[in-house]
């Protein structure tokens, strides 16, 4: 009769998969919720203000369009398009940039004699942080009519274009992750983790992720900014033109270092790693470390410069507070992966090896909240900003998890703690038959030094039915398995195969007993893949949030989008608002102006200075200024007297002749941070 070999047990090579399965559907369903509830990436650059405004109507209708922005955008020839109440264009053509004194501002000239009724404008950028922008709005001219112009309903880099650019963008961050914190945790922590086929794996296959979805998001940058459609991936003339711009010149420096990074790595798992003389060992490892951090600083630029860090306030700290940020999470995260990893696919990990680790992730933490502290207080700005937008919200749940994810690793230092105090012990009796085996005891998952002997008998025997019927088969399989063929006798295929199956059950059984006889690193491992899974929802929080519009941008733009009053063309009172940016400290505002009558003749002007929050700003200084280009007159300058803490005025203000006036004010918010802001508004 043919033996069988015992199956209870599960073999070695799906033990390891089974137990990171649960970590891989999380990271697919994370994944899957994201993509499938999450709209297109926010506008990071808001319109704080336009003249006309919208919804204003006017006597008569104006030279020029003009619109003003949070932050830099750029323009193309057709990106802002004024259409007539049949449809037709009634722009000249290319925006004229009309930036200065702090405001983002672009114009488009008007056709002469425009007929009344209502017109759109619609308009398309790119904002300093690589995110497409788009919007729409209307004003009359005489009064309101009715107009073929459906107002766009889909908003930038949404669709198709959009889904893919945005899976590649969370590709990136995971593949610099593993690239990145893999690499550091070979060369910090486990240096012999060098030669270890998973960990190799691992960051090659970071190296792949990232190198792909960068050349993914260099082709898909056209069409995600432009037409939205997939066929202009491969457009030749769309891809130039990306490469003029700040993200293409990223993604390319980004590929140029992936290039470099692939000759560190062919290194590292090469030469470094058969390398056996120690000193030549120690000196390829500090080159090594200065080379691996160099290219890591480097990629990590290249977010930065093209997103959050490059544009809004203090860019030259905030973009080197980034790049500390950015490989911080790095060197946290991808760590935890290559720990996971070597948990569960590498025999020999050492004890000193989770000790280091620890230490890199402690000092990580204390990066992370440094950096940050700061980068909150830059995007959020305001207590009602952090409550009260996607982005705040947001930040709340990345700094829960990041509790969450220091609670968790607390108590993998504890586990790995009594690991080192138990295996510290027995490594003194081992006898000093390998150096770091002595110095690091070893963490194995499938200890070969482990006693094959059962447990003793007791109430929690009969609780693992696996290990009654693989003990009982142990010794025949054994004896079977160590059969070997006489000389010359050619081996029989199937019972080659049975001898393979009672050799993986053995080795089964054997991991399984030393396995439940060691809950130190039980507990190490299932807290260490618990950890994991924390991280992997941390790290897709945060790219959510760098594709989400900063608390800071959307209130301004929320207060530049209030409806105001439209401007008068005869009589009554005119009313303006001019969003205003010093520079310094406590340097963004808005200017509310009132001028009564709003005619020829004496007016009396009264300013109010408006801070974050819609709160009175006390400046120590407001000029006003009256030209009227159209006849030469001007500027005739105005002084106000404050009243109160952010209400100026001044009376008996003398406007000549009727016409569209150039108001400019002049703001001061410090001794050398100042700003003129300027708007054209009909008097008389």
């Amino acid at each position: 009769m043919t033996a069988t070999a015992p199956r209870s047990g599960p073999s070695p090579i799906r033990r390891p998969l089974a137990a990171v399965a649960p970590l891989a559907a999380l990271i697919s369903l994370l994944f899957g919720l994201v993509l499938a509830g999450a709209s297109p990436a926010s506008a990071h650059a808001a319109l704080t203000g336009s003249d006309p405004q919208d919804g204003a109507v006017v006597a008569t209708a104006p030279a020029e369009v003009t619109l003003t922005f949070s932050e830099q955008i750029a323009m193309g020839d057709d990106s802002i398009r004024v259409l007539d109440p049949s449809g037709k264009r009634a722009d000249s053509g290319a925006p004229r940039d009309m930036t200065g004194g702090g405001a983002v501002r672009y114009g488009v000239q008007l056709h002469s004699g425009l007929p009344d009724g209502t017109y759109t404008v619609a308009w398309q950028a790119v904002s300093a942080d690589s995110h497409p922008v788009a919007g729409a709005f209307t004003f009359s001219v005489g009064a309101p009519s009715a107009t073929t112009v459906a107002l766009p309903s889909a908003e930038a880099g949404g669709g198709l274009v959009g889904a893919l650019y945005g899976i590649a963008r969370y590709a990136a961050y995971a593949g610099f992750v593993l690239l990145a914190g893999g690499s550091a945790f070979v060369l910090a922590c486990w240096q012999r983790g060098a030669g270890a086929r998973p960990l190799q794996r691992l960051v090659v296959r970071g190296w792949i992720t990232l190198t792909a979805a960068t050349l993914v998001m260099l082709l898909l940058r056209s069409p995600y900014t432009g037409s939205g459609k997939l066929s202009d991936a491969f457009d030749l003339d769309g891809l130039q033109a990306v490469l003029d711009t700040k993200p293409g010149a990223a993604l390319v420096s980004r590929l140029l270092l992936l290039g470099a990074s692939a000759l560190f790595i062919a290194v590292l798992f090469g030469a470094y790693a058969k390398r056996e003389d120690e000193k030549e060992k120690q000196d390829l490892t500090f080159g090594l470390a200065i080379g691996g951090a160099v290219i890591a600083t480097g990629i990590a630029g290249t977010w930065t410069l093209a997103e959050h860090a490059s544009t809004g306030i203090q860019p030259g700290i905030a973009m080197p507070v980034d790049v500390l940020h950015l490989l911080a999470v790095a060197g946290w995260l991808g760590g935890l992966a290559a720990l996971l990893v070597a948990l569960y696919r590498t025999p020999d990990i050492t004890a000193g090896a989770v000790r280091r680790f620890s230490r890199l992730a402690f000092g990580s933490v204390l990066v992370l909240a440094a950096t940050g502290l700061y980068q909150s207080w830059r995007q959020v700005g305001s207590w009602s900003a952090l409550t009260g937008t996607r982005y705040g919200q947001l930040l709340l749940l990345k700094v829960a998890l990041v509790a969450v994810l220091v609670g968790v690793a607390w108590i993998s230092r504890r586990w790995t703690a009594r690991l080192t105090e138990r295996a510290g012990a027995g490594a003194v009796d081992a006898g000093p038959t390998d150096a770091e085996a002595v110095a690091e005891p070893v963490v194995s998952v499938s200890s070969a030094d482990a006693k094959p002997s059962l447990p003793a008998a007791g109430p929690g025997a009969s609780a693992s039915s696996d290990d009654a019927p693989a003990t009982q088969t142990a010794s025949p399989a054994r004896d079977a398995a160590d059969e070997e063929p006489p000389p010359g006798e050619e081996v029989d295929p199937e019972r080659a195969a049975q001898l393979a199956r009672q050799r993986a059950a053995l080795t089964a059984t054997k991991e399984k007993r030393a396995r439940d006889a060691d809950p130190e690193r039980t507990g190490l491992r299932r807290s260490v893949l618990v950890e994991t899974a924390v991280a992997v929802v941390l790290l897709a929080v945060t790219t959510i949030l760098t594709s989400t519009e900063p608390g800071r941008t959307e209130e301004e733009a929320a207060r530049g989008a209030a409806p105001a009053a439209a401007t008068p063309v005869t009589g009554g009172q005119a009313s303006l608002s001019l969003p205003f940016d010093t520079g310094g400290r406590n340097g963004k505002g808005t200017v509310r102006l009132d001028i009564s009558p709003g005619g020829t003749g004496s007016n009396n002007v009264h300013l109010w200075v408006d801070g974050p929050g819609n709160q009175p700003l006390d400046v120590p200084e407001v000029k006003l200024a009256f030209t009227l280009e159209s006849k030469d007159i001007g500027p005739l300058p105005v002084v106000p007297d404050r009243l109160t803490a952010g209400h100026w005025t001044a009376s008996n203000v003398q406007i000549p002749i009727a016409g569209d006036w150039k108001v400019a004010v002049t703001v001061r918010t410090s001794d050398i941070d100042q700003t003129t802001i300027d708007k054209n508004v009909k008097i008389g």
